[in-house]
């Protein structure tokens, strides 16, 4: 493996670790990406060159879409609210339904009653 690949492999690993850190409550802030360069003993314009030349997407891409994951599968838990799932996930309410939507493409609250209908339609 070379060695970009091998940042590249890191940088998503460190990511996962941080999230599960952010989701189980362990931290109550979201890293940057200098923290997560840190983090690598790497200097973030490094990380973010080594990236983008083997990926063709800036860091914060890959960033973004994981915790778009996370954010998902917590909507996805009809006992948490969604002010629960944006603060679990650093963000006030507003910022969250904002972002999520910019990332998603719908609200959280559209998000959430479309996994419902399918969930609905897949038990009856």
């Amino acid at each position: 493996m070379k060695r970009s690949e091998t940042i590249y492999a890191d940088y998503l690993s460190l990511i996962d670790q941080h999230l599960d850190e952010v989701i189980g409550g362990k931290t109550d802030r979201m890293f940057e990406l200098r923290d997560i360069a840190g983090e690598m003993c790497i200097h973030p314009t490094h990380l973010s060159n080594v990236i983008r030349e083997l990926t063709g997407h800036h860091p914060c891409y890959f960033y973004e879409h994981k915790i778009l994951e996370r954010a998902k599968i917590l909507l996805s838990d009809p006992s948490r609210s969604i002010a629960d799932v944006a603060f679990q996930l650093t963000y006030d309410n507003s910022n969250f339904t904002k972002w999520f939507k910019k990332y998603n493409g719908s609200t959280p609250k559209a998000f959430r009653m479309q996994v419902f209908q399918n969930t609905e339609t897949v038990t009856i």
